[in-house]
């Protein structure tokens, strides 16, 4: 057993340097702290994302992208939100629904800025480009070999310039 799965409200509470009973105070049990954690760390991650190209009038905005991309990565916010969503209990999986709703619903708004800034018109929906986006997020994220920052920006600018291809 590991990840969220493994983990117990008292070693929370250990690592956090507090009382149990302030854990059980926050939190009824351990499927409330993850359905808090998967919240939060979603509505995070996509503040973040919105900030990253607000203000952006250039065709540099795919590196403001990026360097949203890499704070996340950097930061290991994905793969936390990636992990706690493969626990199995109804009110985490609720909670990871709802998180990959708004993360697609963010980058949808992301792609049609970012053709917007470029004055280019998808030939396919906006929709469609953040499903596979967000899959590509989500892969650099639980990449174990992601220490190479070099090679995976020469993934994401080869991701990005085949996205672009799907522009008139």
């Amino acid at each position: 057993m590991s990840g969220a799965a493994a983990m117990s409200l008292s070693e929370v509470a250990s690592e956090a340097a507090v009382s149990k009973a302030l854990i059980h105070y926050h939190f009824r049990d351990k499927d409330s702290l993850l359905v808090r954690l998967v919240d939060r760390t979603a509505t995070e991650i996509t503040e973040r994302e919105i900030e990253a190209l607000a203000g952006q009038h250039s065709p540099l905005a795919v590196d403001a992208i990026w360097a949203w991309l890499l704070g996340e990565l950097r930061r290991g916010s994905l793969r936390v939100l990636l992990e706690v969503s493969q626990y199995r209990s109804a009110p985490v999986q609720d909670a990871a629904r709802r998180a990959a709703s708004l993360r697609r619903a963010t980058t949808t708004e992301t792609i049609k800025h970012l053709f917007d800034i470029l004055e280019l018109r998808p030939r396919v929906p906006p929709e469609l480009i953040s499903e596979v986006v967000v899959a590509f997020v989500d892969g650099l994220a639980m990449d174990a070999t992601l220490g190479d920052e070099r090679a995976t920006r020469v993934a994401f600018d080869v991701f990005w310039l085949a996205l672009l291809n799907l522009a008139e």
